[in-house]
């Protein structure tokens, strides 16, 4: 989440969800590139958090976090439109600090841990129109998310300047075997968060205290192998941590025995996010980020078995 600064509370309709939901403004709201936030108490006195959307992805995603029903997830007290209310994380904890602090394999496991939780809870998020359900949410499909990569795997497409042309070819073919291969293995399809990562799961308190525990906020709402989960938390908290000597191998292992995923299956699907992920950054100019995705797509390449 990128915060840009304090904003209004009242630009976009906050105030009028303030009103409509009894809530408390309990600090600054901040804006991100697709949000306006605001911390809030219920009537009760109970923290949360007033998230309303700018953007249809975000409005998506509150839908997609609700049918999760707090399962792995921060629980959606109330929704209506752009709007959502949060449970509020008050815990001390970052996962951030502690890859900071040494802690890289043990933030690791529990980002590993939050993606389990949610693709365990996932059914609800799968059936559509059955029995009296009807609050199933739209889920995108890993091959419309991975579309301006496909679309290049042929080389017939002109290639997104800035990228590089042959490692965009290989991820683009890797992706579509992965795809492909999906009907093989339904049980590993699974209902994505989309973005696991540092900054995504956090600190809802110490359930020996009454606490939550570590939960995930702020899903894309994907479906498709579980395998995609666990891709971007190893790209993260930041590229340039990602690709420090040894790191992304050592926390790639951490990764697959926490995840019970094969380390073949692992790779591929990491070149594949690789790959989309230095095609996006290539299409916003931004060329750093371009670069960096691909020096970890082709390291993720080298540990293609």
């Amino acid at each position: 989440m990128s915060d840009l600064g304090p904003v209004d509370p009242g630009r976009g309709g906050e105030t009028e969800w303030l009103r409509r939901w009894r809530l408390q403004a309990d600090g600054d709201a901040f804006a991100t590139a697709t949000s306006v936030l605001t911390p809030v108490l219920l009537a009760d006195g109970t923290p949360g958090m007033l998230k309303v959307a700018r953007v249809d992805e975000e409005i998506r995603g509150g839908a997609v976090l609700a049918a999760w029903h707090g399962h792995g997830a921060a629980r959606v007290l109330e929704a209506q439109d752009a709007a959502v209310l949060l449970e509020r994380a008050t815990g001390t904890r970052s996962l951030v600090h502690w890859v900071e602090n040494g802690c890289d394999d043990e933030a690791t496991r529990v980002l590993c841990d939050a993606a389990g939780a949610l693709h365990a809870a996932s059914g609800d998020l799968l059936t559509a129109g059955v029995g009296e359900r009807h609050d199933t949410p739209e889920l995108v499909p890993l091959e419309l998310w991975f579309r301006e990569l496909l679309t290049r795997a042929d080389g017939n497409r002109p290639t997104v300047a800035g990228s590089d042309p042959g490692f965009v070819r290989r991820a683009a073919a890797i992706a579509r075997e992965l795809l492909d291969g999906q009907d093989t293995s339904p049980q590993e399809v699974v209902a994505l968060h989309g973005d696991i990562h540092h900054g995504n799961v956090l600190d809802f308190g110490d359930p020996m205290a009454g606490g939550r525990g570590w939960l995930a906020i702020d899903p894309k709402g994907l479906v498709g192998d579980r395998a995609f989960d666990y891709c971007n938390l190893l790209c993260n908290p930041s590229h340039e941590r990602a690709l420090e000597p040894g790191r992304l191998e050592r926390q790639f292992a951490v990764v697959t025995d926490a995840a019970g995923l094969a380390p073949d299956r692992l790779a591929r699907w990491l070149a594949a996010w690789c790959g989309l992920s230095s095609v996006w950054f290539a299409l916003d100019g931004d060329a750093g980020h371009t670069a960096s995705a691909t020096a970890i797509g082709r390291k993720a390449l080298a540990l293609i078995g």
